[in-house]
């Protein structure tokens, strides 16, 4: 199953402080339904505010990205700026 790192305040604010889990996800749509259903609010959080590395790979848009059974994805808060 991959697993994910949830970095910043996301971790407390949805996942209860947890920064490492589990998903079971193939896909980066299904990652994101996942990470709803089991912490309502992360998945939205993921769409709107965060950068998505899978295997120290950066992507803008990761909607089709895969995912493999053994890949580290990493969820980053964006950083604004002007």
């Amino acid at each position: 199953m991959p697993r994910v790192v949830l970095m910043g305040m996301a971790s407390r604010r949805f996942a209860g402080g947890l920064s490492e889990f589990d998903v079971e996800a193939d896909t980066f749509r299904r990652l994101i339904t996942e990470l709803e259903a089991r912490y309502p609010g992360l998945g939205r959080q993921v769409e709107d505010g965060m950068a998505i590395a899978i295997d120290g790979t950066i992507y803008q848009d990761a909607y089709g990205a895969r995912i493999g059974p053994d890949s580290e994805v990493v969820l980053i808060p964006k950083i604004a700026g002007g």
